[in-house]
């Protein structure tokens, strides 16, 4: 139920911010607007808007097949509250990095809900690490993909020019891991056990 709640909002509020210019402007994240006029809250704007349809759809479906059942396993834990508030902090810890390097960079502009994304996609991996994702319809084993991900992420931000935020990438998904950690230790153990024997899935 939140996830189709998120998803709605994100691409009702995207489609708004195409329509109209000075709606984008004022919620993607610029730093300096946050240094000069405090405000906060592009810390988390930044993830409803999206540079266009192929930004949006990647990000909402991937929310839509791993979200829905990080949801289920969370909501006996959180409540559907908890959830909702689980995904916006992780939008606000996703981008905080990002925000930190270029604070004082009037040239500097992020968008997308994809920090938040990885952090739902990463504590999915936490529960289920041999599910197997398609990754351009190859179906990969979640924990090889994980691991290539972070691996592909950490190389980007350091050497990458495509415009794409990794940082938030990284982070995103370290939070869900710890999230989820937190909220229920016994994951740790359930994953240990599930790489040793993956047959247990």
């Amino acid at each position: 139920m939140t996830t189709w709640l998120i998803i709605g909002v994100t691409v009702l509020v995207s489609w708004l911010a195409w329509e109209r210019p000075r709606l984008l402007d004022r919620l993607i994240l610029w730093p300096p607007a946050i240094d000069r006029w405090k405000q906060w809250d592009r810390l988390l704007t930044h993830g409803f808007v999206h540079a266009d349809w192929a930004h949006l759809l990647f990000n909402m479906i991937t929310l839509y097949f791993f979200g829905r059942m990080v949801e289920r396993w969370f909501v006996p834990y959180i409540g559907q509250a908890g959830f909702a508030l689980f995904y916006l902090s992780a939008l606000l810890v996703a981008i905080l990095p990002t925000y930190l390097r270029h604070r004082h960079d009037p040239r500097y502009r992020s968008l997308g809900a994809s920090g938040a994304v990885s952090a739902v996609l990463f504590a999915f991996i936490l529960v289920q690490p041999w599910s197997l994702i398609f990754v351009f319809f190859v179906p990969v084993p979640a924990i090889v993909y994980a691991v290539l991900y972070i691996g592909y992420s950490i190389w980007m931000d350091r050497h990458g020019q495509d415009n794409v935020n990794h940082s938030a990438h990284l982070w995103g998904a370290g939070y869900g891991v710890l999230f989820t950690l937190m909220m229920e230790p016994r994951v740790a153990g359930a994953l240990l056990a599930r790489l040793l024997n993956p047959g247990l899935g």
